[in-house]
């Protein structure tokens, strides 16, 4: 009997099985990191510094440096207007990650998290060492976390060549562009992920459900087709959107995956690197997207210990799928069977209404238009008015002119309401000024835009019987025999 032999045999076995053992233990550790305990590192270690989305690159260079002991620091380039491009790497291990954030000058809510993320990387002495650790001997991140600081100044989602960076990926015109593609050939990264926010109008397909956040493996050819490195970008998502769904059940969408061939993300991923794009959508209630970033820092955590444990070998592209699509079926007030008069005969429809953001005078604010009208039974809103026997009706201008706006109370401004006046005039103050009331504030002009066609400004009354019961200012719908109390600031122009 060859016992030396025996005995290798036995030793690797014992090894394969024991190999297998812990490769099995990784793969499931990964989903066991409890959700109230990665909340509390959230609570813990979100940046004080950050407390709303409209931030500047000046103020994150300070918060970059607070990290330069801990990370390494490194600028990658300049922006056509000469602001910094840098890059924060953290990490010793052989798998590569890459994330990069604010392509688009005015989609900051993950690059909130990556903040978050950097006081959490940088702790210790918490209960989360071990995950530290594995991650830092697992991986290798690089974090970049403001491509885009020329548009992050104006907040708007084009460079100051005016142009979308992501589709910028081939030609490389712009020098954002030419600094994202730099950094991805020399850094050879085995995951990426594409960091954006989109239009709060998104919903999960068919219901009216936000989509507060979606999700793509973006596709590498026309095709479309699944190859390793896409596949796993799709299990990985499998698992974000677990922790997703105990937080927001049936708010998550995917994006369509029609391949762009000047997209970064649709490139990147054919140039062999698994690729995960996140999409901040909108939340009830969270206009700064707060809650929106806890919900990236979350699951972008979630996603680097499954990279860390190959914990997404687990999930199936099938289950990628399954998650269902993202829709554009969401209007902010959707007003059924209103009455409109043309040719002296009334003709009942639906009327969709959408509030964007706009700017004025360094201040934001939203501007109402009708987006669409006729039978709009496929779209949902956040607020819908059943107007069956409501006859649109044009408002006036109140003929006294105030000093200013404050000398306007919100109960006068109520008052004038129910008498018709939609908007009054002020003989002090901006042209364009913001303000609280629930009325159109006039000071250069004795007219105001208002109607019910689409591309108009919603601003009408809803009648019944010659009696005015509702006022839309703005897209705004005000009852007025029982207002409720409402803030207006930054909302009414």
């Amino acid at each position: 009997m060859n016992l030396p032999f025996i005995n290798r045999v036995f030793a690797q076995i014992f090894f394969l099985v024991l190999l297998t053992a812990c490769q099995s233990l990784a793969q499931a550790s990964y989903s066991k990191i409890p959700l109230d305990k990665l909340e509390s590192a959230f609570e813990q270690y979100k940046e004080p510094a950050i407390t709303h989305r409209r931030f500047k690159h000046a103020d994150l260079q300070p918060l970059i440096q607070k990290h330069s002991a801990a990370f390494r620091v490194e600028k990658l380039g300049e922006s056509v207007d000469g602001r910094s491009v840098s890059s924060m790497d953290w990490g010793k291990g052989k798998t590569k990650v890459m994330l990069w954030s604010q392509m688009h000058g005015n989609e900051s809510t993950a690059t909130m998290a990556l903040f978050d993320l950097f006081n959490f990387l940088e702790g210790k002495g918490d209960g989360f060492d071990d995950l530290r650790t594995l991650l830092h001997t697992q991986l290798n991140l690089k974090f970049i976390p403001m491509i885009n600081p020329d548009g992050a100044e104006a907040f708007k989602r084009r460079n100051s060549l005016d142009i979308d960076l992501n589709r910028d990926a081939i030609a490389q015109i712009s020098p954002e562009a030419v600094i994202l593609k730099s950094a991805r050939d020399s850094f050879e990264p085995d995951f990426g992920f594409n960091l954006h926010d989109q239009q709060i109008y998104y919903n999960v397909v068919n219901t009216p459900k936000q989509a507060t956040i979606s999700v793509l493996a973006p596709a590498y050819n026309l095709e479309t087709e699944i190859n390793e490195v896409r596949g796993n970008a799709m299990k990985t998502i499998v698992g974000m959107n677990e922790v997703l769904q105990q937080l927001i059940p049936g708010q998550v969408g995917k994006y369509d995956d029609a391949f762009e061939p000047r997209a970064f993300g649709d490139n990147i991923q054919k140039w062999g690197t698994s690729t995960i794009l996140i999409e901040s959508g909108g939340y009830v209630g969270d206009p700064e997207k707060q809650f929106i970033r806890k919900l990236n820092f979350l699951i972008i955590l979630n996603a680097l210990h499954q990279i860390a444990t190959k914990g997404y070998e687990q999930y199936t592209t099938e289950q990628y799928f399954s998650i269902p699509d993202n829709g554009s079926q969401l209007m902010d007030l959707i007003i059924n069977e209103m009455q409109v008069k043309v040719k002296d005969k009334l003709y009942p429809i639906d009327i969709a209404i959408r509030r964007r953001e706009s700017e004025a005078n360094g201040a934001y604010y939203m501007a109402g238009s009708v987006e669409d009208l006729g039978d709009m039974q496929v779209f949902f809103a956040f607020e819908t008015l059943d107007a069956t026997g409501l006859v649109y009706t044009s408002g006036k201008v109140y003929p006294t002119a105030f000093e200013s706006v404050k000398d306007i109370s919100e109960d006068k401004a109520l008052e004038l309401l129910r008498q018709g006046f939609l908007a009054v005039k002020v003989k002090t103050g901006e042209a364009r000024q913001l303000h609280e009331l629930p009325v159109l504030v006039l000071k250069t002009t004795e007219k105001f835009s208002g109607g019910w066609m689409t591309g108009s400004s919603p601003n009408f009354f809803l009648a019944k019987d010659g009696k005015l019961k509702y006022a839309v200012v703005n897209g705004y719908l005000i009852d007025l025999e029982n207002p409720k109390k409402q803030e207006f600031k930054n909302r009414i122009l």
